[in-house]
């Protein structure tokens, strides 16, 4: 089916869903057999080498990964998508599956930590070369890609301070030395944010976050052009790094309401991010739907919607941080975004645990800041809790 002509809340539920289910289900079966079998031996011959559409071990594919897998293909516009146990295998197999000893990524400064380890402490082990720039130094960045890579890797808006990256100015600058433009897009969803349409080659997304949207489910997405998602694929499935038939079952069914959360999801942040900004025990709030934020003016260029997260300091440093979180009612102190449930906490024991806090200094976050994922809760209902927690301070 072609869902170009159709919304995205249209797309979410039916993507991958179109053809009939065994015993006609209404929903997608949960397939856990590890193996599949033929009494056909040239059939079997031919799915295993790809010649024939089908299933053979489920650490390759699977049909109920499958259905995962086309409905995140579609929604970003992709030719091909694969899937990955975590968010950080996919980040980290498809870096690897490209890269090896004498290339080269360039990247930015402002990315997740797990993925800040990758450029600060495995790639190199490999004899990769890596460069990071200033976050929104795009002449550093165009000047850097310039000289020649590889892989260029993005992540916009960032985590935890939400800098915004301009996609269509960088991966111009990328294709014209034949790299690889890597965007994650796990902030923005492809609801916010496409991009492909951008200019960029390959998209990632954690999967547990915003798709899932329950905190009850962990996976990996990776989707783009065919040849290279086919190529991350072939080191996956060696790797073993593969998505199990139960997670991908419930992030797809996550994804089906996927738009309706992120408009409630962007509605709400965009106004705690305005009562945060007025606020006097606030020093500063990271967030692209204000107008007062550096990256406003690309953000409107290239997504649709601002996003579920926002981050903010508070006067006082991290002993206000302390005493401010553990005040709030509404809110899971945990090290994870994206949920239904809204979720807060320093970088410190979430996206930026692995660093040290010199590290953390070196990348412009603070340790009075606090990372704040917006749930589908009723907005006054959380502007009451943030009021009464600030109010201790």
């Amino acid at each position: 089916m072609d869902f170009s002509k159709y919304k995205k809340s249209t797309t979410s539920v039916w993507a991958g869903e179109t053809e009939p289910f065994t015993d006609g289900a209404v929903t997608t079966p949960i397939v856990r057999s590890v193996a599949f079998a033929y009494t056909d031996l040239d059939e079997w011959h031919n799915v295993a080498t790809g010649k024939a559409d089908g299933y053979i071990y489920s650490r390759n594919t699977n049909p109920t990964v499958h259905v995962l897998e086309e409905k995140i293909r579609i929604l970003e516009g992709a030719e091909a998508a694969t899937s990955f146990a975590t968010g950080m295998g996919a980040i980290s197999n498809t870096l690897f599956a490209i890269l090896g000893p004498g290339k080269r990524v360039v990247s930015i400064k402002d990315t997740y930590g797990g993925a800040s380890r990758l450029f600060l402490d495995f790639l190199p082990r490999y004899h990769v070369s890596v460069t990071l720039c200033g976050t929104t130094d795009f002449d550093e960045l165009e000047a850097e890609i310039a000289k020649g890579c590889d892989v260029l890797y993005l992540e916009t808006p960032t985590n935890p301070t939400l800098k915004i990256v301009d996609i269509i100015r960088l991966a111009a600058a990328a294709k014209k030395v034949g790299a690889v433009t890597v965007v994650d897009n796990t902030f923005a969803t492809p609801i916010n944010q496409n991009p492909l349409a951008l200019g960029a080659d390959l998209v990632v997304h954690s999967a547990t976050k915003f798709l899932g949207g329950h905190s009850d489910a962990m996976g990996g997405l990776l989707c783009g052009a065919k040849e290279l998602v086919e190529k991350v694929f072939q080191f996956r499935e060696i790797n073993g790094a593969s998505l199990q038939a139960d997670p991908a079952y419930m992030i797809a069914r996550g994804m089906k309401t996927l738009e309706l959360r992120i408009d409630r999801q962007n509605a709400s942040a965009l106004t705690i991010a305005r009562y945060l900004k007025a606020h006097a025990k606030v020093s500063d709030v990271f967030y692209p739907g204000l107008d007062t934020h550096p990256g406003h003016d690309i953000a409107k260029v290239q997504m649709s919607g601002y996003g579920g997260i926002l981050s903010f300091s508070l006067n006082g440093g991290y002993e206000h941080v302390k005493k401010f979180l553990p005040k709030l009612q509404f809110v899971h102190l945990a090290a994870s975004l994206g949920s239904v449930s809204t979720l807060a906490g320093p970088p410190r024991t979430t996206s930026h645990v692995e660093l040290t806090e010199e590290q953390r200094k070196l990348l412009g976050i603070p340790e009075s800041l606090i990372r704040y994922s917006v749930g589908i809760e009723n907005v006054d209902d959380l502007l009451d809790d943030l009021d009464t927690a600030l109010a201790s301070l």
